[in-house]
C-alpha cells in the first residue's frame, strides 16, 4: 500500500489538487563564466571547506551559504567574500553547486 492509498483511506472526502510547478527557467542566482573555487584547509587542527570566486551580488552569495549549511547540517560563516564550511565536504558541495548550474573547480588535493 503506497502513501497515496493510505491518504485516501484516511481522508476519503479530500480531492487532491494538481501540484503547481515552477514554469520559469530563471536560475535563483547570477551564474558566472568563471568557476567557483572549492578548497580544503586545516585551521587550528580542524578541517574546513572554503568556497570563493563569486562575482555576483553579496546577498546572493549569503543565501547560497545558508543553503549549503542547511544541506549539510553543519556550521559555517560568510566572511571576506568567502563561504567557510566546517568540515571536509568538497564533494557534496561541488555536486550541489553543479546542480545549481555553477562551474566548480577543486583546489588542494
Amino acid at each position: 500500500m503506497d502513501l497515496q492509498e493510505q491518504l485516501t483511506n484516511l481522508f476519503p472526502d479530500h480531492t487532491p489538487q494538481p501540484s503547481e510547478q515552477k514554469t520559469s527557467a530563471k536560475p535563483d542566482f547570477w551564474l558566472q563564466d568563471d568557476p567557483l573555487i572549492c578548497k580544503y584547509e586545516k585551521r587550528k587542527g580542524k578541517a574546513i571547506t572554503i568556497i570563493e570566486g563569486y562575482n555576483g551580488a553579496t546577498s546572493d552569495f549569503k543565501v547560497l551559504a545558508k543553503q549549503i549549511k542547511q544541506l549539510l547540517s553543519v556550521g559555517g560563516s560568510f566572511k571576506n567574500e568567502q563561504i567557510i564550511i566546517q568540515g571536509d565536504y568538497r564533494d557534496k558541495i561541488m555536486s550541489f553547486l553543479q546542480e545549481k548550474g555553477f562551474k566548480v573547480k577543486r583546489v588542494g588535493g
